[in-house]
């Protein structure tokens, strides 16, 4: 699903507690219709901001421990950590220009 790499529970404290930059982890999986409806538009926003913000996604059902210590329980569910910690969470599908305003303060 588009050009966001995957992350899984081995490789999220490295990938994404430790990184030096913003991450925003989509957390989806495959049966999850507003997931899909979601994943253009973050791709689009990606290819745009990708150097502010770095994107990464976790497929749920592939990766149970890390959602749960995060107590995701709806998808999709798109977080932005920074220096380890969750600092914005939004849940479900939103159009293009509610994320980006939701992103703003990542992506300027």
């Amino acid at each position: 699903m588009g050009n966001i790499p995957a992350v899984t529970d081995a490789a999220f404290d490295a990938d994404v507690l430790k990184s030096d930059k913003p991450v925003l982890v989509d957390f989806w999986a495959e049966w999850c219709g507003p997931c899909r409806q979601v994943a253009p538009i973050l791709d689009e926003i990606n290819t745009a901001h990708g150097d502010k913000l770095t994107f990464l996604k976790m497929n749920v059902d592939e990766n149970p421990v890390t959602p749960s210590n995060y107590r995701v329980t709806g998808i999709p569910t798109l977080a932005v950590f920074q220096n380890g910690e969750i600092v914005k969470t939004i849940v479900g599908a939103k159009p293009k220009g509610a994320l980006l305003k939701e992103l703003e303060a990542f992506i300027g």
